[in-house]
């Protein structure tokens, strides 16, 4: 079993400013909480090349056909598979590009399953399970930075030779911590003592949005600010679909609907259909050319000179 940091982590000092908050009305709890929660956005700004530095890093291993892969314990844990599951309909990528991995399994997500974070061997075996390659990332979610299941799949993944990275929001253990990236937003002490469900899990949710959204982005899955690779899997994003292609090509609701029903549902082709005036097979080749770039495909190729 890995050995603790013997460094008390930030994560589980006493916040001073909250020693008396049961002595505290409902107000004051929610003002207070309020002001602590107000640190976490800076806290993740101060480590802006860090984050982007790692997107860099995922783009390059997703061009080569690698995977992402979060692993963690508890909160950190369930926000690295909520991150995951939510790529697939909003960037329309397969669930097995983006992965969450938690100490305990599934159960471990509805139910605290405390004591599976403490071993190493299980982290390690869990990047084996998942046969983790070289051109692979595992990102490390720790809030203490020490749990032992994540430090040991992340010497395993480093021995694969899988690219690595390290979310935590404790700065005592970053000399500890077996990774080539290390995301660092320092948050402070939790308003209940080491409960770091709050600022800390916070803090591990704007980096990991901003990890998939930064690396989707660059590959092409965002148009503007628009989601144009959304999987229209139910009816609110079946609407979302037809809202996309009416701001971007001024059709109107019903002519937009038949567009994206010529397309089979796929937005940037049914886009690529209307600019370039082609049907949806030549809509795909053209969108495989520009790399499923939408900007490059649809724009109309030069007259000759």
């Amino acid at each position: 079993m890995t050995k603790r940091c013997k460094i008390l982590p930030t994560t589980e000092k006493r916040n001073r400013a909250s020693e008396n908050i049961d002595q505290l009305s409902t107000q004051q709890i929610v003002d207070l909480i309020n002001t602590e929660d107000a640190r976490v956005s800076m806290a993740v700004a101060r480590q802006r090349k860090q984050i982007a530095a790692a997107i860099d890093v995922i783009v390059e291993r997703f061009r080569q056909g690698g995977r992402l892969f979060y692993v963690g314990a508890g909160t950190s844990g369930r926000l690295g598979v909520l991150d995951a599951s939510e790529c697939p309909p909003t960037f329309g990528v397969s669930p097995s590009l983006v992965q969450g991995i938690i100490a305990g399994g599934r159960r471990a997500l509805v139910r605290a399953i405390e004591g599976a974070e403490d071993y190493p061997e299980d982290g390690a075996k869990a990047i084996e399970n998942k046969r983790v390659r070289a051109i692979d990332v595992v990102v490390g979610l720790a809030a203490c930075g020490m749990t032992p299941f994540v430090h040991g799949a992340l010497k395993q993944a480093r021995r694969i030779g899988a690219a690595t990275i390290f979310v935590t929001c404790a700065p005592e253990a970053v000399q500890h911590i077996p990774a080539e990236i290390i995301i660092n937003p320092v948050v402070g002490p939790e308003v209940v003592t080491g409960s770091t469900r709050m600022k800390a899990g916070t803090a591990t949710k704007l980096v990991l949005n901003t990890l998939t959204t930064g690396t989707m982005i660059r590959l092409g899955k965002v148009y503007g600010n628009l989601m144009v690779d959304l999987k229209a899997t139910n009816e609110k994003l079946r609407d979302r679909s037809v809202r996309i292609v009416m701001e971007m090509t001024g059709l109107s609701r019903p002519r937009a609907a038949r567009l994206l029903a010529r397309a089979q549902g796929k937005v940037k082709a049914a886009l690529v259909m209307h600019f370039r005036r082609v049907d949806l097979i030549r809509a795909l080749a053209i969108l495989k050319e520009n790399g499923e770039f939408l900007r490059p495909a649809i724009s109309l190729p030069e007259e000759p000179v």
